[in-house]
């Protein structure tokens, strides 16, 4: 659903500006969407995965908004097909930063020609750098460590141009392939990609990530600096961490340490509050001394309605107890309609691939052959015998979830971690209370700001 710009947003997303990202951008998508509608170049793997290149050769010189979808869609399984986003997945790397005149004038632009005086150091060089913005370290003067993220110039008029090039090529692969309907998918990613590009709605993100997570000592949020904080720049305090793949060789004890950190960090949200960190890729988090993780980026965070929390837990119990009246009830809850037995049956295959390390009390790793290859099979199993049974519309909400559940596997992979996955998520969930939830999330949205901002349609 399109958001309502704020005046000094319609100012940044004028029709020069969507005008000139057009330009920058759609010939590539519009020779992709070109490609995509022939059914013999779909039905050649070669010529996919040739397209797929070309695609991400073209979106690799990109910044903004269309990077940060690419980035999404690596991730979202059956959003397009595997070629493409194996190749897209290849952009979670950062982008080339900006120089350091242009540095200096987006801070003035912000924060006033006299920024410099606000901070003891400004480091200039971009400690990082992404698809909407990058980071610059920096030091006040009672000696704290800063983190200032600072978005590119000009994001809200990339916005609905890039959103468009986008939903060009949905439509054209949605005439190919039936199995997934890919309307909801795109108005999810629409949303928070609006949302993303909005500072201050992300310092509200932080605000209430820190008090879902006050009694988790071995995860870390920041501290936004409002002071020193605008729409397009956020400030906060720098968490020092070691980046995850630095740890893929530790020993079994400390990678377990840090893949129960990270499951906490991203689950005790989600059942206790409704909330979900929607972007679990390896830059949004560092790993601390005690092998507790830092979260980074809260730009991507979802919020959902108690009930559809409740259809999760529902599912799971479906599945232990083979009860099928339960798990069509927990679809009905996510927002699946007039499902047929056939679909039924091919989407708890999907559940059960998803939930099967959850469904026994043993140590084990997250995926017992280690290899994302299996994971990849039974993907485009299920996805071919949705398109044998007529396809079906994910509901939005289910989008991101499945997206972190993807994400956090393929972590918990990379660090071979061996745990009781079953024990850690049945202590989440065995005395859950739907109306408790609602109780917390509505205290928590308050006290955060958030109250009316996340009201999305089911």
């Amino acid at each position: 659903m399109s958001k309502q710009l704020k005046p000094e947003q319609r100012s940044e997303n004028s029709l020069g500006g969507r005008v000139a990202r057009y330009a920058q951008v759609g010939s590539s998508v519009a020779g992709q969407a070109a490609r995509i509608a022939s059914n013999r170049f779909l039905s050649r793997s070669q010529d996919r995965t040739a397209g797929a290149n070309d695609l991400r050769a073209a979106l690799g010189g990109l910044k903004g908004p269309l990077m940060k979808v690419a980035q999404m869609l690596a991730t979202i399984p059956d959003a397009l097909p595997p070629e493409y986003a194996e190749e897209l997945a290849k952009l979670q790397a950062s982008a080339p930063p900006m120089g350091k005149p242009f540095v200096r004038r987006r801070m003035a632009s912000e924060l006033g020609p006299d920024w410099r005086s606000r901070f003891a150091e400004f480091d200039l060089d971009a400690a990082a750098a992404a698809s909407l913005g990058q980071v610059h370290r920096a030091t006040l003067d009672d000696g704290r460590s800063l983190a200032c993220k600072l978005q590119y110039p000009s994001i809200e008029s990339a916005v609905d141009a890039d959103l468009a090039q986008l939903k060009i090529l949905f439509a054209v692969y949605r005439r190919w392939d039936k199995a997934i309907d890919t309307s909801r998918i795109y108005d999810e990613i629409a949303d928070r990609l609006r949302e993303e590009v909005d500072y201050e709605r992300e310092a509200r993100h932080i605000k209430l990530y820190a008090h879902i997570l006050k009694d988790q000592a071995k995860v870390s949020v920041p501290e936004v600096i409002p002071e020193l904080s605008t729409r397009r720049l956020l400030t906060m305090n720098w968490l020092t961490g070691r980046p995850l793949m630095e740890f893929r060789d530790a020993d079994q004890e400390v990678r377990n340490e840090i893949a129960v950190a990270m499951f906490r960090a991203w689950y005790i949200p989600f059942y206790r509050t409704g909330v979900i960190h929607g972007d679990p890729h390896p830059g949004n988090y560092t790993v601390r001394e005690d092998h507790g993780v830092n979260l980074l980026d809260f730009g991507c965070v979802r919020v959902f309605p108690p009930t559809f929390v409740k259809g999760v837990i529902d599912l799971y119990w479906a599945l232990v107890r083979g009860d099928r009246d339960l798990a069509v009830s927990a679809y009905e809850r996510w927002g699946f309609r007039g499902l047929s037995n056939a679909t039924i049956d091919v989407l708890n295959e999907w559940a059960g691939f998803l939930y099967s390390p959850l469904m026994k009390d043993e140590p084990r790793l997250i995926q017992q052959t280690n290899s994302g290859q299996y994971g990849r099979e039974v993907a485009q199993k299920v996805h071919q015998k949705l398109r044998d049974t007529g396809g079906v519309t994910p509901p939005r909400e289910f989008v991101f979830m499945d997206r972190a559940a993807v994400g956090l596997g393929s972590v918990f992979m990379h660090l071979k971690a061996n745990i009781n996955w079953y024990r850690l998520f049945v202590d989440l969930i065995e005395d859950f209370d739907e109306a408790a939830l609602a109780k917390r999330q509505d205290e928590a949205m308050a006290i955060a700001g958030l109250q009316g901002l996340n009201a999305d349609p089911v």
